[in-house]
């Protein structure tokens, strides 16, 4: 047993696999939690795929892919409130139109692309060639979102349960609701390398879901949520050296199956409806 875990960790590669696949893992579990929470579950979907087109020009330009993708990122959270806005179409039509166009550019773009090997690792995630300086942009991206997420919580998770009564209190609802989406574009670029655009969207969704299934208050959630997406990192990682595996689907494969054991629990202890919301909202307005 001690073999199979030491063995892998001589190589530096898997070293800073291991390292960068924990930590992305880690936010989008944390993030995950909210997004759930607040329903924007196809809002990580639209950010994620929203993107390459982004990641491609900032590669054809030589400025750092990360600075693309965020742009494009932001620029689709702005497309989507400008077309709720100014039609009558419902909020996941108009994501559906934005992500799926945005993405579609992002193919065009790489089709003209001559080198694109680096650009297909955005697509499907790399995680096995990090190298030591990507292991320090993802912890130094999640490190923000972490903290913002930690000093904001009480904020964050009030807006996501009832933004009425938040807005009553006077918290600023639609500055709490930009500051999530940044974070959401963020999070997604940390994992940009771990799990590629397709994978992503999994790791922003299932430990929350599987956290939403089990737990009874929002913190154990949360803390579920992480756990779900730690194990689930380390569990991809190992069984790609070991299996030669694809890293990314065998991580968001790990974390489905927390997923499925979560759902099963909670139909073997007959708990039909989650008391999450009623205990949030109470702990928050004390």
């Amino acid at each position: 047993m001690i073999d199979f875990l030491l063995t892998p960790l001589e190589y530096p590669f898997m070293q800073n696999a291991l390292a960068v696949a924990v930590i992305s893992a880690a936010v989008c579990g944390m993030l995950s939690s909210w997004l759930v929470l607040m329903g924007w579950s196809l809002m990580g979907e639209a950010v994620a795929h929203s993107i390459l087109p982004g990641v491609v020009l900032a590669f054809v330009l030589g400025v750092p892919l990360g600075a693309g993708a965020f742009v494009f990122g932001m620029l689709a959270v702005a497309l989507i409130g400008l077309l709720g806005q100014t039609t009558a179409l419902k909020r996941d039509t108009t994501i559906g139109v934005v992500f799926t166009s945005l993405f579609a550019l992002g193919l065009v773009l790489m089709s003209t692309v001559t080198t694109q090997t680096h650009l297909q690792h955005i697509l499907f995630g790399n995680v096995l060639g990090t190298s030591r300086a990507d292991l320090y942009q993802v912890a130094g991206l999640a490190a923000v979102t972490v903290a913002v997420l930690l000093i904001k919580r009480r904020d964050f998770t009030l807006v996501a349960f009832d933004r009425i009564y938040a807005r009553a209190i006077g918290l600023p609802v639609g500055v709490l609701t930009t500051v999530l989406l940044v974070l959401l574009a963020l999070t997604t670029i940390t994992a940009l390398q771990t799990l590629g655009v397709i994978l992503v969207v999994a790791m922003l969704v299932i430990p929350g879901a599987t956290g939403f299934l089990v737990a009874r208050s929002f913190p154990v959630m949360l803390g579920i949520s992480v756990a779900v997406g730690i194990l689930a990192a380390v569990i991809g990682v190992y069984a790609s050296y070991w299996l030669n595996i694809s890293t990314g689907g065998a991580i968001v494969l790990a974390a489905a199956g927390q997923f499925a054991l979560g759902y099963l629990l909670r139909l073997l202890t007959g708990r039909r409806r989650p008391r999450i919301r009623r205990s949030a909202v109470q702990t928050l307005a004390e």
